[in-house]
């Protein structure tokens, strides 16, 4: 069992998820997509889709950086094993509670109102539901071990799961680890499979160039001059 959850399962996921991305770019680019309902109500999604993106956003580079900086690499910059818990721990909270808050929210719209209830798939639940059950099990693995320094993680699953890019997973780091961690991670290996077979695929097309984009300027009409506007001909000269 320990070979197939911590030496196999990963692999398989791993193909999954590249196979899954090839397939829904060759045969299904229109489907590369959030299906947005921002349409049917947009008053919730304001707060819930930021809240979750920017939760998940920190959740993942905390992940990365637990995961793939080694431990000499902080001790070398003065960050001792106390204060990178406690940082850990409290930044770590913060981003799982904003990440679960919006999941919960998105969620609730979802089934509050008709139209985007009825545009749910089977999919999406089961997304929703891995997804949350991920976030909460780390958060839950987080906050049973707090006393000193925590569970040292970055002894353990960290060189776990850089062994695995060598092709030479040490699967004997993982049979030591906490129950709730292990479960954390098997729910987490889940989810990368499932990614490109879900509306989750969208966060391999992110538009990137947003960020560098100029500022779209929005400009509202002069209130006395609602209703319906004379016909001009040609283009409107637009002021400076």
């Amino acid at each position: 069992m320990t070979t197939l959850l911590w030496g196999v399962l990963p692999y398989v996921a791993f193909a999954l998820l590249v196979a899954g991305l090839v397939w829904r770019y060759r045969y299904d680019k229109f489907g590369w997509t959030t299906r947005s309902s921002q349409l049917y109500e947009s008053k919730l999604l304001n707060i819930a889709s930021p809240a979750f993106h920017y939760g998940i956003l920190f959740v993942l580079a905390g992940h990365l950086a637990g995961l793939f900086v080694p431990k000499s690499w902080t001790d070398s910059i003065g960050v001792g094993e106390h204060t990178y818990h406690l940082f850990s721990l409290y930044g770590g909270t913060v981003a799982g509670v904003l990440a679960v808050a919006g999941v919960l929210l998105l969620v609730y719209r979802r089934r509050t109102h008709a139209p985007i209830f009825r545009a749910t798939t089977v999919n999406d639940k089961l997304m929703y539901a891995v997804l949350l059950a991920a976030i909460a099990m780390g958060m839950a693995a987080k906050l049973a071990h707090t006393s000193g320094d925590g569970y040292n993680y970055r002894a353990s699953i960290a060189p776990w799961a850089r062994s695995l890019f060598t092709l030479q997973p040490k699967t004997d780091l993982m049979a030591g680890a906490p129950v709730l961690y292990r479960v954390h991670a098997v729910i987490g290996t889940a989810l990368i499979a499932l990614v490109p077979y879900t509306r989750l695929v969208h966060m391999f097309s992110a538009p990137v160039q947003y960020l560098f984009r100029p500022y779209v300027v929005y400009r509202s009409r002069d209130p006395r001059q609602l209703g319906p506007r004379p016909e001009r001909r040609g283009w409107e000269k637009t002021g400076a």
